[in-house]
């Protein structure tokens, strides 16, 4: 729990660092801007999200830790962009059933919203790992040793007892082939 916060907290000092919710000028920050580390195999929607938003996939990569590299993104629930899934895996190859991963749920609204990540292993014994509650920035970074062909499941609603959902995605973890 300790390990969730710290990481919460380094997210959001590399958000306010890189400018990420400022409204400066993309080419203004561009030379500040840290190069986002993108893993092979990508899909081309993930590499425009890494392209547009390189601050904001480093410092997700930050809170998953040291070597992971970025695997699949994408808005959700569409361009609107209430929050970005990130998945992340360990090393530059591409994703494989034995690949290390981590998931980040990245909250794009301007206030608090109850959220959950789910991260599934493709082993059944490993099952799932998953963070949930109300958060302002993010939900995760949740962890597999073997998530690279697993499920993801991203969740956003106003509160917890709220029926209706922001965001409702399962998707698959990485690009797997």
């Amino acid at each position: 729990m300790r390990k969730n916060r710290v990481a919460k907290l380094a997210f959001a000092s590399a958000v306010a660092a890189f400018g990420i919710l400022s409204p400066i000028a993309p080419q203004a920050v561009a030379l500040d801007q840290p190069v986002s580390r993108v893993a092979a195999g990508v899909d081309g929607a993930t590499k425009a999200i890494a392209a547009g938003n390189p601050g904001a996939v480093v410092a997700a990569a930050t809170v998953c830790g040291a070597g992971y590299n970025l695997a699949y993104a994408e808005r959700l629930p569409d361009a609107s962009r209430k929050g970005t899934l990130f998945t992340y895996i360990k090393g530059t190859g591409g994703a494989s059933d034995d690949t290390p991963t981590c998931a980040i749920f990245e909250n794009n609204t301007t206030s608090t919203k109850w959220m959950k990540i789910k991260l599934c292993s493709n082993y059944t014994a490993e099952g799932c790992a998953s963070d949930e509650g109300n958060f302002s920035q993010y939900a995760g970074p949740v962890y597999r040793v073997h998530g690279g062909c697993g499920d993801v499941t991203a969740l956003m609603k106003s509160t917890s007892t709220s029926s209706t959902y922001i965001v409702n995605a399962v998707r698959g973890a990485t690009s797997c082939n």
